[in-house]
């Protein structure tokens, strides 16, 4: 199944770091290239197979690995509201805070994510363990920008 990485970090997430690739289903990057510290960012698993509840956050150092690992539940940070109150998905029901890759589909399985709050978070992550990275914009970029992005460093491989 398709979990549409590079569409989710170029065109949603939209983080400000010049040198980043999305390889495979994470997305790296050097939020501050004169720094050993790298950012690596996954969908954090859940238990059941293809079902993601996050994003996995991680801290390597370029010689010693990595040094720190933090997960941001989509529950916490509101990222399914709108979806989880139109469907009517509770906490600790099913799906909720959470999507499945279970679909041959041409859509992501996140559509419909909101990624403010969670941009926040990521913002606090990096700044707390990289000084120097810029800061993530925490408001939703307008379409011209998300276009731009598509085009930027973040869609190489």
């Amino acid at each position: 199944m398709a979990l549409f990485t590079d569409q989710f970090f170029a065109d949603h997430l939209t983080l400000p770091y010049p040198e980043a690739a999305v390889v495979g289903h994470a997305y790296y990057a050097a939020p501050a290239p004169d720094l050993p510290l790298r950012l690596r960012i996954d969908f954090a698993p859940t238990i059941y197979a293809d079902r993601y509840d996050g994003l996995r956050l991680q801290i390597v150092h370029l010689d010693k690995g990595p040094i720190d690992t933090a997960v941001l539940r989509f529950a916490d940070h509101g990222a399914f509201d709108t979806r989880d109150r139109r469907l009517g998905h509770k906490p600790g029901q099913g799906e909720y805070g959470a999507f499945n890759d279970w679909n041959h589909s041409e859509h992501p399985p996140w559509v419909g994510i909101g990624v403010t709050r969670l941009r926040a978070a990521i913002d606090q992550y990096v700044r707390l363990w990289i000084p120097g990275a810029p800061p993530v914009r925490t408001s939703q970029p307008p379409a011209a920008a998300a276009r731009q992005v598509r085009t930027s460093a973040a869609r190489a491989r």
